[in-house]
């Protein structure tokens, strides 16, 4: 028998490249995994599926008709905060795919089983970055197959990454994650994604489309912090510009109050908000970490909030899994 951990970090969802079905590709996912915070989860085989969360249980039972196994006892010991644009479902359930796997001495292609997770019908992100970590580029869905419908579940394949960089190691990456109400998921998501994708001016496609080519991949190749920072807050602009009806502005309450706060902070940049929010992230460097942190709880302190800060530095890894037999 062997005992399985598995444990990787969240991602931050910078925006999409195409929202208008007036373009060949639909959706074309951007963002970067971060070390921190941290889902980690341990498998050891069984005959049934067993955890004490609810939610775990559920892709357990997933990975076990997946993987075609008798079953699997999961263990929760870390976990991301749900539905605030960290991409908790996505890492959860594809950690628990991996950590079932090696479980019963099972290699796996967590791209190709995760449609079977019910991840990845969307964006590409999350699962390149349960991968190899890193700042993505996902190449999207062939707008002819997505359109307001989406396929049924489980009847996609995971977009591919277009590009993929590691950033700096001295770059680090603001995390405000406020006490609010929860981004959208499930059902509701779909739905907002539908009004939003019959209503995206596909000129604002065309516009993301140049700041991608011509300031953010050069920046992300060439670890120029300043440039990538502009790149992706304009981006984050762009894309709430599509969002605006469906969230009550360019950045959902109470994400736009932070973001235009910590836009004022010198030490700074490529301010926005991590999907549906309510995460706001910032992009700084090693050497002003401590500011950039202070600068966030100044923001929630100033805007009425609660909430945590966290400075964590970008992924350069995918998940780690780690087997060990048991007596």
């Amino acid at each position: 028998m062997t005992t399985a951990t598995v444990t990787t970090g969240a991602r931050v969802h910078v925006g999409f490249q195409n929202l208008s079905l007036a373009r060949r590709r639909l959706y074309g996912g951007i963002g970067v995994g971060l070390e921190e915070p941290r889902v980690r989860v341990t498998a050891e085989p069984s005959t049934a599926v067993e955890s004490d969360d609810e939610l775990a249980r559920a892709y357990a039972e997933r990975a076990v008709d997946a993987l075609d196994v008798s079953g699997v006892s999961i263990s929760l010991e870390e976990r991301l905060p749900r539905h605030v644009g960290l991409g908790s479902g996505t890492q959860l359930a594809l950690s628990i795919l991996a950590a079932t796997a090696s479980a019963h001495d099972l290699e796996v292609d967590v791209r190709a089983l995760a449609p079977a997770m019910g991840r990845g019908g969307r964006s590409g992100v999350g699962v390149a970055t349960f991968e190899a970590g890193g700042f993505v580029v996902d190449a999207g869905h062939p707008t002819n197959r997505f359109t307001t419908e989406p396929p049924a579940e489980g009847d996609w394949s995971v977009p591919p990454a277009v590009a993929r960089h590691d950033l700096p190691a001295e770059w680090r990456f603001l995390v405000v994650v406020p006490d609010a109400e929860p981004g959208r998921s499930g059902d509701d998501e779909d739905a907002s994604m539908r009004t939003v994708v019959e209503r995206a001016d596909p000129a604002v496609a065309d516009e993301i489309a140049g700041v991608v080519t011509r300031k953010l991949l050069p920046a992300a190749a060439e670890g120029s912090l300043e440039a990538f920072g502009d790149a992706i807050a304009e981006i984050g602009r762009k894309n709430g510009s599509w969002y605006a009806d469906a969230q009550g502005g360019v950045f959902r309450p109470p994400a736009g109050v932070l973001v235009e706060t910590l836009s004022e902070c010198p030490v700074c940049t490529g301010v926005g908000q991590s999907s549906w929010g309510p995460v706001v992230y910032g992009v700084t460097d090693r050497d002003h970490a401590d500011e950039a942190e202070a600068a966030a709880r100044d923001a929630l302190q100033t805007n009425g909030l609660e909430g945590d800060v966290i400075v964590t530095r970008p992924s350069d890894t995918g998940a780690r899994v780690t087997p060990s037999p048991t007596q």
